[in-house]
């Protein structure tokens, strides 16, 4: 009896390039495919989600955006062990097609594949090529795109798939919105896995210079650095706001979907999973971005009117006091953001990626 094609998902880094290779991963088992995910020490920590059939191998890979001189010395050297031990694996379990999501981590099996010439892809989550997937962007022969338009170099040619979204995500797509009003309302912050420090700053005084009777019905679930978690919860409770403090939410699509607005970041998956269950949101981008990709991936909700942007430099108490209050005064205007949302979503990317890697497969 013959195995089963095998695909490799190469990823990692953070849960921006995790939740979409989760979302593909979950599709292709479905499909009857063999899975391996390969990712570093780091991406591992994102791999909880994935179904339990899937082969974590953790491979060595290094960025030269960390570490001391010693450090940045050392990783030409970790990524071609990396690489070496990729094309050993893959030289003995041949897939059939590599898919890399991007992320330092996705560096050893895209170059394994390359160096073999194996059927391969990325897929870009922004608005505009990681640093990884510039580097791949030449070397593949599909590149699907999350975010459209999307900036590629000259002479690559982007399909818009739009971002995949896990399958908790899925399960609340356009889930009922109940709008703003005089009952109990939450909030959602979520700030990524990285630089969510300035929304633990700004967000919890934004919520409490609101109105009182506004501030008495409102209820908030605020993803927090472990680092801040401590001075959010006290803020909240000293100012008798109704709140859940957590470092990591393992339960984002039911708190999405119960939650009249979503202040957030506009990392690649969150504007995805925002859309597909479509939640009015004030997006606030990471200005620390070296591309300003997160600019790019909330256009599409900004340009219809699902979602209001505040660029980190314009982020006071007062601007986000203000927006907050504006959406949650005016039931209607929020539903119609909701449903502006919806509007946005590409509920279809999981089975367009995984139509594009059947026809690399067979191409």
């Amino acid at each position: 009896m013959s195995k089963a094609p095998l695909l490799v998902i190469a990823a990692g880094g953070t849960g921006g390039h995790m939740f979409p290779a989760q979302a593909l991963a979950e599709a292709m088992l479905r499909k009857g495919w063999r899975v391996k995910l390969s990712t570093d020490a780091r991406g591992a920590r994102y791999t909880g989600g994935f179904p339990h059939v899937v082969e974590i191998e953790q491979v060595a890979s290094a960025t030269f955006a960390r570490g001391g001189l010693l450090a940045k010395a050392l990783v030409p050297f970790r990524i071609a062990s990396g690489v070496i031990g990729a094309t050993w694996k893959m030289m003995r379990d041949k897939p059939a097609v590599v898919v890399g999501f991007g992320g330092y981590p996705a560096i050893p099996a895209m170059g394994a594949a390359t160096l073999l010439r194996l059927p391969r892809m990325i897929h870009e989550q922004n608005g505009v090529l990681g640093r990884v997937n510039q580097l791949f962007a030449k070397r593949v022969q599909r590149v699907a795109c999350g975010t459209w338009p999307t900036e590629l170099p000259d002479g690559v040619e982007g399909v818009p798939v739009g971002n995949p979204v896990r399958a908790a995500v899925m399960e609340r797509a356009g889930a009922a919105y109940i709008p703003p009003g005089d009952y109990p309302m939450s909030i959602l912050v979520i700030g990524g896995s990285q630089g969510a420090t300035i929304l633990s700053d700004v967000v919890p005084p934004a919520i409490a210079a609101l109105p009182m009777e506004m501030v008495k019905n409102i209820r908030v679930s605020h993803q927090a650095r472990e680092a801040d978690h401590a001075r959010v919860t006290e803020f909240y409770a000293q100012n008798g706001i109704t709140a859940d403090v957590q470092p990591f939410f393992t339960d984002v699509p039911k708190l999405m979907s119960e939650a009249q607005l979503v202040i957030s970041r506009a990392g690649a998956s969150s504007v995805a999973d925002i859309s597909v269950i479509g939640r009015p949101s004030i997006l606030i981008p990471l200005a620390a971005a070296i591309r300003d990709e997160q600019t790019a991936n909330a256009r599409s909700l900004v340009d219809a009117n699902a979602a209001i942007l505040i660029p980190e430099s314009a982020l006071t108490v007062e601007s986000l006091a203000q927006q907050i209050q504006a959406v949650l005064s005016d039931s209607h205007a929020a539903l119609q953001m909701a449903l502006a949302a919806l509007g946005t979503a590409r509920p279809d990317a999981t089975e367009r990626l995984v139509a594009m890697v059947e026809d690399l497969q067979s191409a």
